[in-house]
């Protein structure tokens, strides 16, 4: 498995925030964690909310800590909002289940890493990452 690096991280931010401006987007908090949930880069954009850095790490952890985007937890949490709700309280509330949180996935369809995006809706804050990701190289197809 290839490690995530630095140089790829940053790359992810970057276009995430330029994809962001180009659209117009509200300012956005994006982060982007190795495959441990650790941060390896990540910026609030002047005029985003205090809070928005803590939403898009929760959606990167969600997507890490579930093994699947957000967009796709999303979906399944509106047919078993209970057991959601159990992840959530079990993980003291640090994960999201909205669209923005984007598994990162090696050559060879390995989890990397994953990037969360908060403060426009969770369609344009997902469409974001994913132009970040393209941007690093990162293709979001799994391998059959």
């Amino acid at each position: 498995m290839t490690p995530l690096t630095l140089a790829a991280a940053q790359t992810v931010l970057g276009a995430a925030l330029g994809n962001a401006r180009a659209r117009n987007a509200r300012p956005l908090a994006v982060i982007v964690l190795d495959a441990g949930g650790h941060p390896v880069t990540f910026a609030r954009e002047d005029g985003a909310t205090f809070a928005r850095l803590d939403i898009a790490r929760a959606k990167a952890l969600g997507a890490l800590g579930m093994g699947d985007d957000t967009r796709v937890l999303a979906e399944r949490a509106k047919g078993n909002p209970i057991f959601f709700q159990s992840v959530a309280v079990a993980l003291g509330g640090g994960i999201a289940f909205s669209p923005g949180g984007v598994l990162i996935r090696d050559a060879q369809g390995g989890v990397i890493g994953a990037a969360g995006a908060s403060g426009d809706t969770g369609d344009c804050d997902e469409e974001c990452v994913l132009a970040g990701l393209r941007a690093a190289g990162f293709n979001q197809e799994t391998p059959a």
